[in-house]
């Protein structure tokens, strides 16, 4: 499946690709919340349209006055 078309990916490459994380850097940020997941059975999967828009809205927030 080409990699544009996926709905999720794993947490390892979630991590990797859209913050440069380690594997167990990956999981624990998914761990604190940080990176959105859900779980399908045993697995724990990133959704990609929502990791995208967690990334857009903190891309438009104020800086503090």
């Amino acid at each position: 499946m080409p990699e544009e078309s996926q709905l999720t990916i794993s947490v390892p490459e979630a991590g990797r690709k859209y913050f440069g994380w380690s594997r167990n850097g990956s999981y624990d940020a998914a761990d604190r919340g940080e990176i959105p997941t859900i779980k399908i059975g045993r697995l724990l999967r990133v959704p990609v349209r929502a990791l995208e828009a967690m990334l857009d809205r903190a891309g438009r927030r104020e800086p503090a006055a």
